[in-house]
């Protein structure tokens, strides 16, 4: 294992590597470096530049906190993401490059974590806290991110099943009546273009505040951060919100994005799909099947636009039995990840307790 330097904030960087802020120029690299992480830990890559650089350089840019590392020969080889995501919470990211073997990629990943909880206290600073949670990930089959993971600290805490469905033009396109007193409707928008309506916008994120208030690790997200943070998506599209009412009353809510599929790296080129970020059912119109109607308006809309699948993400331990829902509707599991979570504090940090 090569000689050891600290740096000014105590994390340590193997002597001859290089930590900065990445601009522009390494845009390019950091995607690769991410779609090789993708391909060795869950089996394919799914990373695009473009949502790379929407965090390093475009809209998401004020909200995230990053730091590349490269070795001597100017490799780039660890890339440190921090997002702000709301207050009290941080999301982290750390990837060490796949090809390394571990007397390398250990002192890397030590230096990337150690380095996450330097740049999570410069947001604790900006926003006047005294704590946040610390929430970062793995793949299911990703050990040794896991492993790196629980030496920096962290505790696994949930499942999430990423699910996807295939769109059928033929037959997605059609569906049954609602339920009697149920409507759903796209966000309002002055003759279909511009801003939307700021009510339905407001209508959106209360029932999603409601309807998560009893979900795991549940915390308060302010509108102006709400949807702020969905904008920052490349995929998102203001003609991708919809809104459901039960008796004239907001109810329900769905959110998605596009997903645009390139040629992958078998040459094949896939359609675009549909991802659902939020969907979500004010507590009080619970079994009134408005769940169902806008998970198929999504499906609908989908193959509307030719788009070959729709995906979401489920807690394994919902408490909803939104996955029984999922799968009744022909969603299937494709891979599953992990949240790890820890907490950190102005003065501290110390693991979150179970």
């Amino acid at each position: 294992m090569s000689l050891m330097t600290a740096d000014e904030a105590g994390a340590v960087l193997p002597a001859g590597h290089t930590a900065y802020t990445p601009g522009v120029d390494d845009l390019a690299d950091l995607a690769r470096l991410l779609r090789r992480h993708e391909q060795e830990a869950r089996g394919w890559p799914g990373a695009d530049s473009e949502t790379v650089a929407a965090e390093v350089t475009g809209r998401g840019a004020t909200t995230h906190l990053h730091e590349a590392v490269r070795d001597p020969d100017g490799v780039l080889r660890a890339w440190i993401n921090c997002h702000d995501r709301a207050a009290g919470r941080i999301l982290v990211g750390v990837t060490v490059d796949p090809d390394l073997p571990d007397a390398q990629a250990d002192p890397l990943a030590a230096y990337g974590f150690a380095r996450a909880e330097d740049l999570g206290r410069e947001v604790l600073d900006r926003r006047g806290l005294e704590r946040t949670q610390l929430d970062s990930g793995a793949f299911a089959d990703d050990h040794r991110q896991q492993r790196w993971l629980r030496t920096a600290g962290y505790r696994h805490v949930r499942d999430w099943w990423q699910m996807v469905r295939p769109v059928d033009r033929a037959s997605d396109l059609e569906q049954p009546p609602l339920r009697e007193g149920v409507e759903i409707h796209r966000v309002r928008r002055d003759e279909g273009v511009g801003m939307p309506d700021e009510a339905d916008l407001h209508a959106v994120h209360d029932v999603l505040e409601h309807s998560f208030a009893d979900h795991f690790n549940s915390y308060r997200e302010t509108f102006e951060e709400f949807v702020g943070r969905l904008r920052e998506d490349p995929g998102h599209r203001w003609d991708h919100w919809w809104l459901a009412t039960v008796d004239g009353q907001p109810a329900g809510a769905l959110v998605a994005t596009t997903v645009t599929t390139r040629v992958g790296d078998d040459g094949v080129a896939r359609p675009d799909s549909s991802y659902v970020e939020y969907i979500g059912v004010h507590r009080r119109a619970r079994g009134r099947g408005v769940a169902k109607a806008l998970l198929r308006t999504v499906i609908a809309d989908a193959a509307a636009r030719g788009r070959g699948s729709v995906g979401l993400e489920v807690d394994a331990d919902s408490p909803t039995g939104a996955h029984g829902l999922y799968l009744s509707m022909g969603w299937r599991t494709r891979y599953t990840t992990q949240s790890w979570h820890r907490a950190l504090s102005v003065a501290g940090s110390a693991p979150v307790a179970g």
